[in-house]
């Protein structure tokens, strides 16, 4: 399926996951009968997502070493991952300042119409996880293949990494074979990508239908001022972010948001970065970034770059504020977005990070941990959002580094036309 269709069926099949997940609420009968239901929808977005996470590692360890291996020395790759955090630290402070002055701005926690949970509540998040000592800890693998059957994408560039200078290093020598084996195997892995990716409609139709099946769309009714006013402040984020790219690459940003509206498709639709990262990999290289900034940069923007949790963070901690009528004064919400800033850099890999990240700050601040089962019942429909937003942000920020680099050849219009050509006639 050529990826320009595949656009147009996964439009399709979120249209038709909608339809068909609200057919089956309405005529499920019972909460439990829906969830049924919602089992066997749940069942397939599963195996797409495991046919995912099944070429994640492989394909960022191939593609990292094989950059890697070219790129010369450790000041090198030093350089480019400074530039990089570099980045996001800003993209990150962007994207915690723009959710904090969007929720002050809006209130969509005041006058909640829906009742409160018990102050004394928990959410059972295992916040536990989030410190920055186990966090450091983390980083560094114990067994590669531990982190790769873990796909711990931060474990597995650190050793990919090591493993790429490494090669490099020796690349005049007898490992000079090994390294043409490791660059032969990114074209097969990259074809092996596409097959699982031919998946993603029906992947896309199974994991809209099962959340509308068992939430039903009422529930967007309900707490449609605070899901509102949380997509309106996406968009200040993306425009942000755009602007942003345009100072570094020009009007080509643009060209850049029209490549990757894909990949932000399916992480929409699912939910989950894991399944639009091959597809970020495949727009970026047409684009025109080099393959050794794609393979170095977009993993580690994947655990230092979620520009859309970042935001979630501010937005959903100051709603539950405004919601239990605990407000905030500017110097605490300005020590919030230090704090979160922080914690936020430790959620890669932790499940349902963003709401615990929320859910470990609240109590700094006099806020009941209580507050998160408020937002609990539609996580998933922001969690749409921020996927998204997380994908649109890796994608400027390893372009942009990739500029900074001299990494970037971008095709001018004439044979982006020709190529596009190509693609529809294939």
């Amino acid at each position: 399926m050529k990826i320009n269709k595949q656009t147009t069926w996964i439009v399709i099949a979120m249209i038709l996951g909608v339809i068909v997940g609200y057919g089956c609420n309405v005529l499920s009968g019972s909460p439990a009968a829906a969830k049924d239901i919602a089992g066997y929808f749940a069942m397939v977005t599963d195996i797409f997502l495991r046919l995912i996470k099944m070429i994640i590692a492989p394909l960022i360890f191939t593609t990292l070493v094989a950059g890697m291996a070219g790129m010369g020395d450790a000041r090198t790759v030093g350089r480019i991952g400074g530039k990089a955090l570099g980045w996001f630290l800003m993209a990150s402070l962007a994207s915690l300042a723009i959710g904090l002055v969007f929720a002050n701005l809006f209130q969509p926690g005041a006058n909640v119409g829906v009742p409160l949970p018990d102050i004394s509540a928990t959410a059972d998040l295992k916040t536990s996880s989030l410190n920055l000592k186990d966090f450091i800890t983390h980083v560094f693998p114990r067994n590669i293949f531990e982190a790769m059957a873990n796909n711990e994408i931060l474990q597995i560039l650190v050793f990919s990494v090591f493993f790429g200078l490494a090669l490099g290093s020796l690349k005049d020598t007898k490992a000079r074979a090994l390294i043409e084996v490791i660059e032969g195997a990114v074209p097969v892995m990259l074809k092996v990508t596409d097959y699982v990716m031919r998946f993603a409609p029906l992947g896309v139709f199974a994991a809209v239908a099962n959340v509308v099946t068992v939430q039903g769309l009422g529930i967007l009714i309900v707490y449609g001022k605070f899901v509102g006013s949380f997509y309106t402040t996406l968009v200040v984020l993306w425009a942000v972010l755009v602007g942003a790219g345009f100072l570094v690459l020009g009007s080509n940003v643009f060209r850049l948001v029209k490549e990757v509206r894909q990949p932000m498709l399916v992480g929409f639709s699912t939910a989950s970065s894991e399944a639009a990262y091959p597809r970020v990999m495949e727009k970026l290289e047409d684009f025109g970034v080099k393959e050794r900034v794609i393979g170095f940069v977009l993993p580690l923007g994947y655990s230092f770059n979620l520009d859309g949790s970042m935001i979630y963070t501010a937005f959903a901690a100051l709603f539950i504020s405004q919601a239990y009528g605990l407000p905030l004064t500017i110097e605490q919400q300005i020590v919030m977005l230090l704090v979160l800033m922080v914690s936020s850099k430790g959620i890669a890999g932790v499940p349902r990070s963003a709401l615990v990240v929320v859910a470990a700050v609240l109590p700094m601040f006099n806020l009941p941990e209580a507050g998160v089962l408020l937002i609990m019942g539609i996580d998933h429909f922001l969690d749409m959002g921020r996927t998204a937003t997380n994908v649109l942000g890796n994608a400027i920020a390893t372009t942009v580094v990739a500029k900074w680099e001299n990494a970037l050849d971008i095709p001018d219009e004439a044979e982006q036309r020709t190529r596009e050509r190509l693609v529809a006639a294939e």
